[in-house]
């Protein structure tokens, strides 16, 4: 058994169920971006919502567990990603990742935006030419440092 073994049985008893990340996130009491990730082997949950996530998703104590360990972050397959929506955002940061980057500098100076001390949002936006996707990150300014 490994933990991507339980992020399978995670997905496959959620379509079972029929549940939404949204509800998934209620029952542990933190936002549905965190635990989703967490859900899918990217983030370590603590004893009390690993517990939750349990009975949620049928797990064994031995697939519980794995819940509890930290894993090895980034999911992608392939370093181009192949899945349509995901390969949006390797094109959002190849087109605007400069801009990115130079506009971080300027307001901020040397240094990077954490994805560990961060949090993100996202939201459909109504729109009568479609709907749109909203994405709102939140990332601390981590200033590179002199010694």
């Amino acid at each position: 058994m490994s933990r991507l073994d339980v992020t399978e049985k995670i997905i496959a008893t959620k379509v079972a169920k029929g549940l939404k990340w949204a509800d998934v996130a209620a029952e542990i009491g933190l936002s549905k971006e965190w635990v989703t990730a967490g859900c899918l082997g990217q983030m370590t949950f603590n004893d009390e919502q690993a517990g939750k996530l349990a009975k949620l998703f049928d797990l064994t104590e031995a697939e519980t567990q794995w819940l509890k360990v930290v894993p090895y972050k980034g999911s992608l397959p392939t370093s181009v990603p192949t899945d349509p929506l995901i390969y949006r955002f390797y094109e959002l940061v190849s087109v605007y990742g400069t801009t990115f980057k130079e506009l971080i500098h300027e307001e901020f100076g040397d240094g990077i935006m954490s994805a560990i001390d961060f949090k993100m949002d996202l939201q459909r936006e109504a729109n009568p030419a479609g709907d749109r996707v909203s994405i709102v990150m939140s990332g601390k300014f981590l200033p590179y440092k002199t010694y």
